[in-house]
């Protein structure tokens, strides 16, 4: 007796909606603007998204825990993850003695 084609819906291939292995991941430019001594300097950085603005600040050298950081006139928790391009301005909290 025959049940039917070996080839039915059941054994059709799903498709994923994730990116192949070989896709290279998202990356998003940061523009840095660090307000010290009422000057302004500028740097920029480009990360994969979902990188924490802690990860952000302690790759230019600054110490996270020692900064306010603000996105406009917002201040943003450094656990934030930037998934997109963004400018962030970075205030010192403290000075050396």
């Amino acid at each position: 007796m025959h049940r039917g084609s070996s080839k039915d819906a059941r054994t059709r291939l799903r498709t994923s909606g994730r990116l192949p292995l070989s896709a290279s991941p998202a990356r998003v430019t940061v523009h840095l603007e660090l307000a010290r001594a009422g000057r302004v300097e500028r740097r920029r950085l480009v990360v994969p998204a979902g990188t924490l603005v802690r990860s952000v600040l302690r790759a230019t050298g600054l110490a996270p825990e020692g900064s306010a950081v603000l996105d406009g006139e917002t201040p943003i928790p450094l656990d934030t993850a930037i998934e997109r391009d963004v400018r962030l301005t970075v205030v010192p909290t403290f000075s050396g003695g």
